[in-house]
């Protein structure tokens, strides 16, 4: 703004040099005015017009990928038993044939049969709901393997509302992938991106079938890259927003390609906290190749126990910096005693990869063919020195199974839908844990909560778990109608997740 002094200044000029001198001078102060008022207004501007270019539309991923995202029902056979002739069960059912208009499968009147057998009979009922994405045109889904593990049957719905009967090509429970095939061609697949491109903070989408809804769409970003979770992959961490349902759908980058699978979430509720795992497709692909062409996964060991190095460690050997894994033991016979590994060593590197942590080893070593020798770098007293080792297989995982009888079931497995055994000594010392039972299926007040197959309960209710006795006396005591927290350990992680009984 002018001053008086401003101003008078001006008045000064005018009487000086004329009327010419006057215009020039108003069209000055018109100019200066002018980038006085609007300046900020359009750097204001500028800037909004730059964050409205930096937010994502997703609408033409949705388009473009949505149709080949499918959702997945999976059923499994209940045991139910006939009702006895002239029971209040068959006059109830002959009701409902009589209401629903079904005929009725013997005549009125007509000479009652002998009293049959109450035989048990097989009934389908719904087991859970998951998502996937089609691979390749002629059929080939990939999903989650705890979406289809324990399923008798395999439904899968396409965008267009076709319904297919799918077949379990393969499933992987270390990485928990899993391929399954449906009689069709000329399906929709998907895009495969990659994983090394991928950077954190970028936008990302995912679409399934949260709670049954099918083919919601989800958006957030990236929050890190290679989190370490205790499982046998490290996975993509992100921010959208993942519940039951979602499993098994794709995380889509803004190319329109898939980069990952929708996995798991951290919860302490049982439902979304901003927290989301994905696995990285670059693994999941390698994982999908070797179930089309085998049914299952062939991985390397070399038959050692191991712990971290830590920097105490590290100083006290001579080790430059804490990295690399310490064998605290070698099985005898193994391929690990045979290269002439020895416990005290420090591993640092296989095949020429670094190993700065201990989940680093059994990736590379899973990775690696069975059969194949490979090169292993050790630390042994203060020097490093090269050994070669024939790298063996590892057990392979036991076969995708159907749920347990719900006739066998216990209470706590109609009241959670769990179905628990004891840990056994070989499993403790593995988790280094005191007690605690292992989830043989979770189904659904369980499955609802996030827990898998696999998974060990600690502690029910703030009270801790050393056995299956231990369970069944917990759930006999706990209120039936309340949510009750339980504390499950998943790898070398753990984590509360509070299960809702079903109404």
């Amino acid at each position: 703004m002018f001053s008086r002094n401003d101003i008078h200044k001006e008045r000064c000029v005018i009487k000086k040099y004329g009327f010419k001198a006057r215009l020039a001078s108003v069209l000055f102060i018109s100019m200066f005015s002018s980038a006085w008022m609007f300046s900020p207004m359009t750097a204001a501007a500028q800037s909004s017009s730059v964050a409205l270019r930096g937010l994502p539309d997703f609408t033409e991923l949705v388009e473009q990928v949505g149709p080949s995202v499918v959702n997945i029902r999976t059923l499994e056979k209940v045991r139910v038993g006939n009702p006895a002739p002239g029971s209040q069960d068959e006059e109830m059912q002959e009701l409902f044939r009589r209401f629903f208009g079904v005929p009725m499968p013997s005549v009125p009147n007509a000479p009652r049969q002998a009293p049959r057998q109450n035989r048990p009979q097989e009934e389908a009922q719904p087991r859970g709901v998951g998502s996937g994405f089609i691979l390749s045109a002629d059929g080939f889904i990939m999903t989650n393997a705890h979406v289809v593990d324990g399923a008798d049957e395999v439904l899968v719905t396409l965008t267009d509302k076709r319904e297919f009967k799918a077949r379990i090509v393969g499933a992987d429970k270390r990485t928990d992938v899993a391929v399954v095939k449906i009689q069709a061609t000329g399906l929709p697949a998907v895009r495969v991106g990659d994983v090394g491109r991928l950077k954190v903070g970028e936008w990302v989408m995912a679409i399934g079938s949260p709670f049954g809804l099918e083919n919601s769409v989800t958006a957030g970003i990236v929050s890190a890259k290679q989190r370490d979770t205790g499982e046998y992959l490290p996975f993509i961490q992100t921010d959208v927003a993942i519940n039951p349902g979602n499993s098994g759908g794709p995380l889509i980058n803004m190319r329109g390609e898939v980069v990952g699978i929708n996995s798991q979430i951290y919860s302490r509720s049982g439902g979304f906290m901003g927290i989301s795992f994905a696995i990285p497709m670059d693994e999941a692909m390698r994982v999908s190749e070797q179930l089309r062409s085998n049914g299952r996964v062939s991985r390397g060991r070399i038959g050692v126990q191991i712990a971290p190095v830590t920097k105490e460690v590290a100083e006290s050997i001579g080790l430059e910096k804490a990295q690399g894994v310490l064998v605290r033991g070698v099985e005898e016979g193994s391929p690990a005693e045979k290269a002439g590994i020895e416990a005290g060593d420090i591993i640092t590197r296989f095949e020429g990869k670094v190993i700065d942590k201990p989940a680093d080893l059994p990736r590379a070593v899973g990775n690696t063919k069975p059969g194949s020798r490979a090169a292993i770098t050790i630390f042994r007293r203060g020097k490093s020195q090269e050994l070669n080792v024939m790298v063996a297989e590892i057990e392979a995982d036991k076969p995708i199974a159907a749920a347990p009888d719900k006739k066998a079931q216990t209470a706590a497995v109609q009241h959670l839908g769990l179905s628990v055994s004891d840990l056994t000594e070989a499993v403790k010392k593995e988790f280094r844990v005191r007690g605690g039972v292992r989830v043989d299926a979770a189904v659904d007040a369980a499955a609802r909560a996030g827990i898998r197959e696999g998974d060990l309960v600690l502690a029910i209710a703030n009270t801790e778990v050393t056995s299956v006795k231990e369970f069944d006396a917990l759930m006999s005591r706990i209120d039936k109608n309340r949510p009750v927290s339980v504390l499950i350990r998943r790898g070398d992680g753990a984590q509360y997740v509070l299960i809702r009984p079903g109404k």
